[in-house]
């Protein structure tokens, strides 16, 4: 299956589920990016975003025990699937063989 390549934000998501190994859901998914990046990020923007790479087979996901910290409600685990690696490691090659050449300490706009 091929794809078109990742925007920066299902990165971030990919990558945070990458870290967070068997602890990634929701929360924990916004606060490694936000911890990370320091900056802000939406939990619905996480969860559109999931819902989006399992859409093309980048993660699958599953409903955990129910908790009664959650009154009682389940969550929603995210596991990266071999799809979801490779596209992340397509993504660190193309961006790597892009910055070939360049000196991020001197580059400027012209």
């Amino acid at each position: 299956m091929s794809h078109q390549g990742l925007g920066e934000f299902e990165q971030l998501v990919l990558l945070a589920i990458a870290h967070l190994r068997d602890e990634a859901y929701g929360v924990p998914i916004v606060e490694a990016i936000e911890r990370r990046t320091g900056r802000a990020v939406s939990r619905a923007a996480v969860y559109v975003t999931l819902r989006r790479l399992e859409d093309k087979g980048l993660v699958s996901s599953w409903l955990g025990d129910p908790t009664p910290e959650r009154g009682g409600k389940a969550r929603r685990h995210v596991r990266l699937e071999p799809e979801g690696a490779r596209a992340l490691r397509d993504a660190r090659q193309t961006a790597d063989r892009m910055w070939q050449g360049l000196d991020p300490a001197t580059l400027r706009a012209r």
